[in-house]
């Protein structure tokens, strides 16, 4: 994976919380550390994500996405 983002925090994905159309992915990045994202219930479903999966956390200004290799 190559980003231009400069904030990618690699962790293990600790939860997902589907609703109708958005989702709530907690990645854990280490140091009892948690990253939390508000994603599409959609780009859960194309990313495969999956609780114990790992993903980065791609923090840009004030938006937190989510990217796997």
């Amino acid at each position: 994976m190559k980003i231009s983002a400069r904030n990618a925090l690699k962790g293990t994905i600790k939860s997902i919380t589907k609703g109708p159309v958005n989702a709530e992915v907690v990645i854990d990045i280490g140091g009892s550390k948690l990253v939390t994202a508000m994603i599409t219930a959609h780009a859960v479903e194309n990313l495969g994500l999956k609780e114990g999966k790992e993903a980065y956390a791609v923090v840009k200004a004030s938006e937190v996405m989510v990217a796997v290799d």
